[in-house]
């Protein structure tokens, strides 16, 4: 099944383009930024070498569904999504700083907690609790926001000040607009039968000096779930949690000997594989947002893409 993996497209207005792990983002005059989803896939900060069907438009529709829904938080880049792929937006200046919040003891921070560890980005974890426990309060672990091919390092509000990275007012605004992203994002995921475990948010600055979230929200590239129905039975017994996320991805990978460390080699995907991943993820969508997925043409990507954006800015100029 065709995949869009690549993209080099040149849209009217068109300025220069930025090719991240899982996005190109296409810059165009009046501060207009075009961003497509594409079906690449990363782990450990590393870009897998194989697309997974239908993986840019579950991220895309997904984002469209939370970005609407938290509008009346803070304010979003998002101006519509003329592709099934394809969101257009506002251009910001994004913080160089990613703002990861936990709500239980799941993923990275489980895997530090089993070191014994007990600081993780300068906030300290309570002793007693095992995988998948709950934290009393949610606790939030900034990272740095790296350039593609580097590893984001985790960082604590004190760097983070230190470093000038951030004013004080404005990383206490993040942290504000994060804790209340995170309340909304556990309350409609409860409602669909779900516990939002952890995730993360990107803003950035308008030229007019505003805060706005930016990138994407509350999607399986950038959030865990579980499943609510038996997750008492399931930490009561010691037993795994059904976890709706890409964690599957990272365990897959390490179980076969990769963690993108260097001299590790990624394993051999294979269609089934990639088939596999695409299920997981139109999954995860339906779940979390309540509605059927729909799959977009596929036959000519590139071309669909193309002729859809190149309408939405036209009306845009003569509206």
């Amino acid at each position: 099944m065709s995949t869009l993996t690549h993209s080099e497209f040149s849209f009217p207005g068109q300025k220069a383009v930025y090719h991240g792990k899982v996005r190109d983002v296409y810059t165009l005059e009046n501060d207009l930024l075009v961003m497509v989803a594409s079906d690449r896939i990363s782990a450990f900060d590393v870009v897998l070498p194989k697309g997974i069907p239908h993986k840019g438009q579950v991220l895309n529709q997904m984002a469209e569904h939370f970005l609407t829904a938290t509008a009346d938080i803070v304010p979003n880049w998002r101006m519509a999504s003329p592709d099934p792929v394809v969101t257009v937006g506002h251009r910001a200046e994004a913080y160089k700083v990613e703002m990861v919040i936990r709500g239980y003891l799941s993923g990275h921070a489980a895997r530090t907690y089993a070191t014994g560890e007990r600081m993780l980005c300068g906030v300290r974890m309570p002793e007693g609790l095992r995988e998948s426990d709950p934290f009393p309060e949610a606790l939030i672990t900034p990272t740095t926001k790296e350039a593609l091919g580097a590893h984001d390092e985790d960082i604590s509000r004190e760097d983070i000040l230190a470093r000038g990275v951030v004013s004080e007012a404005e990383y206490l605004q993040l942290e504000a607009y994060t804790r209340a992203l995170f309340a909304r994002g556990q309350e409609m995921a409860a409602k669909q039968g779900l516990i939002l475990v952890d995730t993360k948010y990107e803003f950035g600055r308008l030229p007019s000096g505003q805060i706005v979230l930016i990138d994407e929200i509350h999607t399986p590239d950038s959030s865990r779930y579980f499943l609510a129905e038996g997750y008492a039975e399931r930490q009561e017994a010691g037993a795994p949690q059904k976890q709706l996320s890409k964690e599957f991805v990272r365990q897959f990978l390490i179980a076969h000997g990769f963690q993108g460390k260097e001299g590790q080699v990624i394993p051999t995907l294979t269609d089934e594989w990639a088939a596999s991943v695409s299920e997981r993820y139109i999954e995860l969508f339906e779940l979390v947002t309540g509605k059927p997925f729909v799959a977009a043409d596929r036959t000519d990507i590139p071309g669909r893409i193309q002729s859809n954006v190149e309408r939405f800015l036209s009306s845009v100029k003569h509206g």
